[in-house]
């Protein structure tokens, strides 16, 4: 299959029939409500108007995307559908279940989405959002998944251009987050690399700044490449996303509709960062031992250590201090990696400046994978409630509660449903400490200013 050239790329997001997909899909949002219809009779005649732009637009594009063929067709079909039936709750089912992006992963490639569809971080209204994308699926990650690596359902993705709901810190595109009237198999997820590290790049050169970290320079080597820190994410979030289903498992650890401890989602996602940290360093011992490696696996462990400086750095600089302090069960993956790695003394904060042991790190970030896996391991013979108390147990002995916490105090009410416990559970149950305070205040406007970054204006 060949892809699109990088001039051709450039084109195509200033091409006239892009603009008025973008520009129609962002005039219908005002005439929406949350769940994706236009209620008031009165704008519907702008609206068919706006949906004959949208669908032109597609159709003039659409021979630029043989590979989507049925799939624009289908979306067509389905947005004059929505404005024939007098634009109610939109159903995009038929397109979505054509649109499979898993099944052409080439490095280059080119897709044109457009959907009713909330955008995770942003709004969790259905707006009509359109977005030009370009697969990124190069050599060493192709062989990872085709061998040791499988995850049939993994889009690495980079922006082109995007209506607004993607103008904010949303990385995914998730099928389940489209209009539609029915819940099929989803067989793929998409996430945005390029976001990912041209945010990493920023957070990660202004908090070298703020503590006076001494990089390795290897690390350092990506704070100047887009490409090479995307590559990355890409071989982490490959590692990361099919740890989710893989394991000792709770039953199913990561049920969304399922109200739990925000804790409890902080040691799944950490869980699934910590396992591609894992097995990066175990990647990375191999080729080393190896009497001749070729220039291919030398390359395959550069990524390998270079993942192991994303997770640390991303978690503990990014994570920590992103988001409001209401059950943010990322920012309290952060708080415990830091925590942990200082607690056993391989990273330092001495005389106002930050440094790691970084011949005991791998090691000592395996411990605490290990210690989840083993909370994990015993979940399946423990009652739901002493699960959660042994989470919190394992999270409390490193980050300190909230000393106003029931849960810290252990004055709970046992006996009675798992929600009076999760009731408990403080908004803020595990406050920054003192370092990340003083940190936040320094980070808070470099942070604020990754909404929306992509791989070109980073």
């Amino acid at each position: 299959m060949t892809t699109v050239a990088e001039t051709e790329v450039s084109q195509l997001a200033q091409s006239p029939a892009w603009l008025r997909v973008k520009t129609a899909a962002s005039a219908l949002h005002p005439l929406q409500s949350a769940n994706g219809a236009i209620e008031n009779p009165e704008d519907h005649g702008l609206a068919r108007s706006l949906v004959d732009d949208l669908t032109s637009g597609i159709a003039e594009l659409a021979p630029q995307f043989p590979h989507d063929a049925a799939y624009l067709d289908a979306v067509q079909q389905d947005f004059h559908r929505w404005a024939d039936e007098g634009f109610g709750v939109p159903d995009f089912f038929d397109s979505l279940v054509l649109f499979q992006p898993q099944e052409h992963r080439v490095d280059g490639l080119t897709h044109l989405v457009v959907f009713p569809m909330y955008t995770q971080n942003g709004s969790r209204n259905r707006l009509v959002e359109a977005v030009l994308v370009q697969v990124i699926w190069p050599d060493f990650v192709a062989d990872l998944e085709a061998s040791d690596y499988s995850n049939k359902l993994f889009v690495p993705i980079r922006f082109l251009d995007f209506t607004e709901g993607y103008d904010t810190n949303s990385a995914v595109l998730f099928p389940e987050t489209v209009a539609m009237r029915q819940i099929p198999t989803f067989t793929w997820g998409a996430i945005f690399a390029d976001r990912e590290a041209a945010r990493f790049r920023r957070v990660l050169r202004a908090a070298v700044d703020v503590t006076k970290l001494d990089l390795p320079d290897e690390a350092a080597a990506l704070l100047d490449d887009q490409q090479l820190t995307e590559e990355t994410f890409v071989m982490w979030d490959l590692i990361h996303d099919r740890t989710h289903m893989r394991g000792d498992l709770p039953f199913d650890p990561f049920m969304i509709k399922q109200r739990m401890p925000f804790f409890l989602y902080s040691l799944e996602e950490l869980r699934c960062d910590l396992a591609a940290f894992r097995e990066s360093v175990a990647i990375d011992r191999r080729i080393a031992a190896l009497a001749e490696p070729t220039d291919e696996q030398l390359e395959l462990a550069r990524h390998a250590r270079l993942v192991q400086y994303c997770v640390i750095f991303d978690r503990i600089f990014r994570f920590a201090i992103t988001g409001s302090r209401v059950r943010n069960y990322d920012g309290l993956g952060g708080q415990l990696l830091f925590a942990w790695l200082h607690q056993h003394h391989v990273l330092h904060w001495t005389d106002t400046q930050l440094a790691f042991e970084w011949d005991k790190v791998p090691d000592c970030v395996n411990e605490l994978g290990a210690e989840i896996e083993h909370l994990y391991w015993c979940s399946i013979d423990r009652p739901k409630i002493a699960h959660w108390l042994a989470a919190y147990k394992l999270v409390s002995g490193t980050v300190e509660p909230h000393p106003a916490s029931v849960w810290k105090t252990g004055d709970l009410p046992l006996n009675g449903l798992p929600r009076e416990l999760t009731d408990l559970i403080m908004d803020d149950e595990f406050p920054l400490s003192m370092f990340y305070e003083a940190f936040e205040k320094k980070m808070r406007d470099v942070i604020a200013s990754t909404s929306g970054i992509t791989g070109t204006t980073a």
